[in-house]
């Protein structure tokens, strides 16, 4: 099984990066394949998980596997509280030790 990790650390940033994901997704089907997908956002694309069709869909992509990681050192520079985050979002200690840690798992690094 592929393993990747997006990172998305810009608030603008997010919609290519979900599109990234869709793609692989796709890709992954028609060439029958597996992908772990993980998707870490810290800085100021924290934001993004309150926007509403951002959260529309996180929900679709993680109901196709994918696993999104939450930044708790940016949540709390930015205000944004544990239950304000869609269903299913992990929060990890620091984004960039997160990165490192699926990175020395062998995820491959992808930043739209």
């Amino acid at each position: 099984m592929h393993q990747v990790v997006f990172h998305i650390d810009e608030l603008g940033k997010w919609g290519h990066a979900l599109g990234n994901v869709k793609n692989l997704i796709s890709y992954a089907k028609a060439q029958q394949m597996s992908y772990q997908i993980v998707v870490l956002v810290n800085g100021n694309a924290i934001m993004g998980y309150l926007v509403a069709n951002i959260r529309i869909a996180i929900k679709s992509l993680t109901e196709q596997g994918v696993q999104f990681h939450a930044c708790n050192n940016a949540m709390n520079s930015h205000g944004v509280k544990a239950n304000q985050l869609p269903k299913n979002v992990e929060i990890v200690p620091a984004g960039v030790v997160d990165l490192i840690a699926l990175q020395e798992r062998g995820f491959a690094y992808v930043k739209p």
